[in-house]
C-alpha cells in the first residue's frame, strides 16, 4: 500500500470519527488545509463526495460508510502483513487472533489452546474475551482472526459452524426445594425471582428466554438484571431467587451452599459457534479451524463438563 493511499485512508477515517475537521486534522496532526485536500484527492479518485457537509455540519454518506468499512480493513490487513513479515524474518512467534464469548464452555477454551500445528511451530494464539455481538463487529473489522461465539447473527459476511449445544443451568441455595430434583423446567420456577443477565449483553438469547418462559406460562414475580455470575451469587444462597446461567456461570455459582440444576426445555439451549469472515481465505486459519473440531469429536461430540449439583 502506498504511503499516499494510507494517508487519505487515515483522512476520512479520521473525519468519519469526529464529524469536524478541525478535531480531526488535531487527531492526525495535521493542518486543517491538508485534511482537506486529502478528502478532496479521495472525493476526486473516488467519483463524488463521502460527506454531506456544509457550514454547520459534516455528515458521512452511504458511499462514505463503505469506503471507511473497507479502509479500516485495509489499514488493519496492511498492519498485520507488516507484522507477520517482521515475525517471519526474526524468527518470532507468529500471532493469531481468537475471541470468545465469557459464556463459553471452559472445555472449549482449553481444547483451543491446546492446538499445535506442525505446520506452524511458532504460532501464539492471543486470546481475547468480549460479547457475541462485540465478536462479531471485531471479526467484521478485522481484529479478529476467528471467534467462539454464542448464537451469532447470520450474515452472508460471515461464516459459522456449531461446536457446541448445551442447556441453560438453574443457580439456586442448596436448601431450596427444587435442589431436590436432578433437573428443573421453567414451570418448576413460576412465581420466583428471577435473575438473567442484561439484555444488552446478548439480546437474542435473552428474548429466547422470556419467549420460552411466555410459551410455557411460566411467569416470575420479578426479575433482576447481572452483568457477571458473582453479582447473583448472595441473592441466590440467601432468599428465594434462582439465577439463569450458562455452564461457566453455573461453575462459578456451585459453591458456599449454592447448587445448580440444568434447564430441561427443548426450546431453551445456548448454541455456540466457530465463526470467521466469509472471505478468510487464510490456511492457518483453514487449518485451526479443522484441529480444532478434530479435538472436540475425539471425545465424543463435545463432552459435557460434570458440574457439582449434588444436593
Amino acid at each position: 500500500m502506498l504511503r499516499n493511499e494510507t494517508k487519505l485512508m487515515e483522512s476520512v477515517i479520521a473525519l468519519a470519527e469526529e464529524l469536524h475537521f478541525q478535531r480531526a486534522a488535531r487527531k492526525l496532526r495535521i493542518s486543517q488545509p491538508m485534511l482537506t485536500k486529502n478528502i478532496q484527492d479521495i472525493e476526486t479518485i473516488i467519483g463524488g463526495p463521502l460527506f454531506v457537509r456544509n457550514r454547520k455540519q459534516v455528515v458521512l454518506n452511504d458511499a462514505g460508510r463503505a469506503y471507511v468499512q473497507h479502509a479500516r480493513l485495509s489499514l488493519h490487513y496492511g498492519e498485520r502483513a507488516i507484522q507477520a513479515a517482521r515475525a517471519v524474518m526474526q524468527d518470532l512467534d507468529v500471532p493469531f487472533y481468537i475471541g470468545r464469548s465469557p459464556y463459553t464452555d471452559p472445555f472449549l477454551t482449553s481444547t483451543l489452546l491446546s492446538i499445535h500445528l506442525p505446520l506452524y511451530p511458532k504460532l501464539r494464539i492471543e486470546l481475547e474475551s468480549h460479547y457475541s455481538l462485540d465478536l462479531v463487529h471485531d471479526l467484521l473489522d478485522g481484529t479478529l482472526d476467528l471467534a467462539i461465539a454464542n448464537e451469532p447473527p447470520e450474515t452472508a459476511l460471515l461464516t459459522q459452524i456449531q461446536i457446541a449445544d448445551a442447556p441453560f443451568y438453574i443457580a439456586m441455595a442448596r436448601r431450596d426445594p427444587l435442589a431436590a430434583k436432578p433437573a428443573v423446567s421453567l414451570a418448576d420456577l413460576t412465581g420466583r425471582r428471577w435473575i438473567l443477565f442484561e439484555r444488552r449483553l446478548h439480546p437474542p438469547v435473552y428474548d429466547s428466554i422470556l419467549e420460552a418462559a411466555e410459551h410455557s406460562n411460566a411467569r416470575p414475580n420479578s426479575i433482576q438484571h447481572i452483568t457477571t455470575p458473582e453479582e447473583a451469587f448472595p441473592f441466590v444462597a440467601d432468599t428465594s431467587a434462582v439465577a439463569f446461567l450458562v455452564k461457566a456461570g453455573a461453575l462459578l455459582m456451585a459453591r458456599n451452599g449454592v447448587t445448580v440444576r440444568p434447564l430441561v426445555e427443548a426450546e431453551l439451549r445456548l448454541h455456540t459457534y466457530l465463526v470467521s469472515r466469509a472471505d478468510n481465505d487464510s490456511k492457518l486459519a483453514s487449518e485451526i479451524v479443522r484441529t480444532f473440531v478434530s479435538k472436540i469429536s475425539e471425545v465424543g461430540a463435545y463432552r459435557q463438563l460434570s458440574l457439582p449439583i449434588s444436593a
